[in-house]
């Protein structure tokens, strides 16, 4: 089965019907969650500064310094 994964706070689910069907605590403008399209990796980095963490939910749980709308670290694909 099939991992889907949501670009502002990781979560999970089997489907993309069903991740994009719930809210997401992180999404900017407080919205449904957002499918992430990049490949599964390792590690990931963030695509403003570089940051690396082993999740997308790691990696998006803290500020960056140089995201230009003062948000989180965003996975770059």
């Amino acid at each position: 089965m099939a991992n889907y994964y949501c670009v502002y706070c990781g979560a999970k689910a089997g489907s993309v019907a069903n991740l994009t069907a719930m809210s997401c605590p992180r999404n900017p403008d407080k919205g449904k969650h957002v499918l992430y399209e990049g490949a599964l990796k390792p590690q990931y980095t963030c695509k403003y500064c570089g940051f690396k963490a082993a999740t997308i939910a790691n990696l998006t749980s803290s500020t960056c310094p140089r995201n230009p709308n003062k948000g989180k670290h965003s996975p770059a694909l």
